[in-house]
């Protein structure tokens, strides 16, 4: 089986983590959505598309996000039925991977493709958008009657501070 295409879509966000997501498509045939590229501790990995994990209500028998406190249907308490992934950690899997490799090789060779995609996706950015900094904005000024159209205001120009209200005529 081969990978036959990568699209990437980058969502580079200061302070993120999620880089990008990832579309791939295996013999031009079957296709896997929603991979995420991860700036982690260790570096740029690949993460698997998952959903949340979901535990029913004894009353009702809505399914709930783990950890909820309260039924989402109808209110009751609900008893919490998680236990920790490993002896002595604290993490709990509240997300499973609808779709992810079996073997270490296969996972080698899907992020190589992914992050490769990845980066020269990034390379095709202006400098100024790698380096994840937003331009400051002022916004104009909200005009302070109906009808009223904004005007440009530069930092050397007066603004007024006195209401018009009282000029305005309402003709029906």
């Amino acid at each position: 089986m081969e990978i036959t295409e990568v699209k990437v879509r980058l969502r580079d966000r200061e302070g993120s983590k999620l880089k990008a997501y990832a579309t791939i498509i295996f013999d031009n045939s079957f296709v896997v959505r929603d991979l995420k590229v991860i700036d982690g501790r260790k570096g740029l990995f690949v993460a698997m598309p998952s959903r949340q994990v979901r535990e029913a209500c004894p009353g009702c028998h809505h399914r709930n996000a783990l950890r909820s406190k309260f039924c989402n249907q109808c209110g009751k308490a609900l008893e919490s039925q998680i236990a920790p992934r490993k002896e002595g950690e604290d993490r709990v899997d509240e997300h499973r991977d609808v779709a992810h490799p079996i073997t270490s090789e296969v996972r080698d060779y899907l992020q190589k493709k992914v992050l490769g995609a990845y980066e020269a996706e990034r390379a095709t950015l202006p400098q100024e958008v790698k380096t994840e900094t937003k331009p400051v904005v002022e916004q104009p000024p909200i005009a302070a009657e109906f009808g009223a159209e904004q005007s440009e205001v530069t930092l050397e120009q007066p603004i007024e501070t006195e209401s018009k209200v009282d000029q305005v005529e309402i003709t029906e």
